[in-house]
């Protein structure tokens, strides 16, 4: 079965990944996108080593049998009939047993970047983008490391990835089509990832995930901005067919985030330590949360849902043929108006500043996100 590439600009010509012989035309080393030159000069304003204690010291303790890691609203079961059932220590055991599982989850989720942009290595020609991609690779292994490591400080090990973020990320790792990879794990996961680190930054109680996300959103910002040149440069030159196609792929890679990411059938494990019968929540859950509720949480500017469907406006990915959908969650509108900054943009700068202290003794002049447009 012949694969649909759609390219529109020549840094993201793609190869068959079996296709080495064509790496090595000499004619393709001096054929070399100037792109992604700032993301990838910018590097070593935000480098830092998760396994060195000047950056971040995995010791720190945090007493998880009767402190909740995450506010007791980050979980809509305690707001159901089965949650008010609950002591106080039943309750910070699911808090923190659920925090374990959002955790492994972004911690997959992180293999999965690191997967794909090696993945991106084999197929994309252009010399340029391949360095990107082959930095970008580097990052997320950094942030496997991380996010293991703090794992393995609070609980040990990880909880098994659900069945839906695990199908999604094998998925977009095997996918032979470029565009699927960075709608899908570029814009949509990246974005996903960037609210969710944004939210835990502000609400964790736990100093050292706070420390943590932060170091980590210093690299997802830039990982972000890829996708943004993909789609600067490749949305307003798509057909009219080749524009649905992108459309119809990110329509349906957030819904399946929507619908199912926090679905109690996901975490059975979680619902089962504290004695609740993960059907019974989940239709507790569904009498409970409302499509209205969606809404009112979607208005939060942290909303990682909220994120994604901004992500996707600002790209030129939802149009009138699409908006509808989207428009039952959020005010399209004022997602319209709103500036181009992305949640988490303020934080990570703030991070690269520290990093730049602890690196070179002093922070840069000047904004290095913005230097990296």
């Amino acid at each position: 079965m012949s694969v649909q590439q759609i390219t529109k600009d020549d840094a993201y010509d793609a190869l068959d990944p079996k296709d080495f012989p064509s790496m090595m035309q000499v004619d393709r080393y001096n054929a070399r996108s100037t792109a992604f030159d700032k993301i990838i000069s910018a590097t070593h304003d935000h480098f830092w080593d998760p396994l060195d204690k000047k950056y971040i010291d995995y010791s720190e303790p945090f007493d998880l049998e009767n402190e909740a890691i995450l506010p007791d609203e980050f979980f809509p079961i305690f707001q159901t009939k089965l949650g008010e059932k609950l002591t106080q220590k039943q309750k910070i055991k699911f808090s923190n047993e659920s925090a374990r599982w959002i955790l492994s989850s972004i911690l997959h989720g992180e293999q999965g970047a690191l997967s794909l942009s090696a993945s991106l290595c084999h197929i994309l020609r252009d010399p340029g983008a391949q360095e990107y991609a082959a930095n970008q690779a580097r990052e997320e292994a950094r942030h496997v490391t991380g996010f293991a490591r703090y794992i393995q400080a609070r609980w040990g090990k990880p909880l098994p990835v659900g069945p839906t973020l695990g199908s999604l990320l094998t998925e977009l790792v095997l996918a032979p089509e470029v565009y699927k990879k960075i709608v899908g794990m570029q814009m949509l996961v990246e974005g996903l990832a960037m609210g969710a680190f944004a939210t835990l930054y502000t609400r964790s109680r736990d100093p050292l995930l706070v420390r943590l996300t932060q170091l980590v959103m210093t690299d997802e910002a830039f990982h972000h901005k890829f996708g943004k040149i993909w789609a600067d440069r490749t949305i307003p030159k798509l057909s009219k067919q080749e524009q649905e196609i992108v459309e119809d792929w990110a329509a349906s890679c957030f819904q399946t985030l929507l619908f199912n990411l926090i679905n109690p059938q996901q975490m059975r494990a979680v619902y089962e330590l504290v004695g609740i019968n993960p059907d019974e929540a989940q239709q507790s859950l569904m009498e409970a949360i409302t499509d209205e509720h969606r809404r009112e949480r979607m208005r939060e500017g942290t909303d990682i849902f909220r994120v994604l469907i901004k992500t996707l406006l600002k790209a030129g990915i939802i149009t009138d043929r699409t908006k509808a959908f989207y428009a039952m969650y959020v005010d399209m509108e004022e997602l319209k108006n709103e500036g181009d900054q992305m949640v988490g943009d303020a934080i990570a700068e703030e991070g690269i500043k520290y990093l730049q202290t602890v690196n070179f003794g002093t922070p840069h002049k000047g904004s290095a996100l913005l230097a990296a447009e």
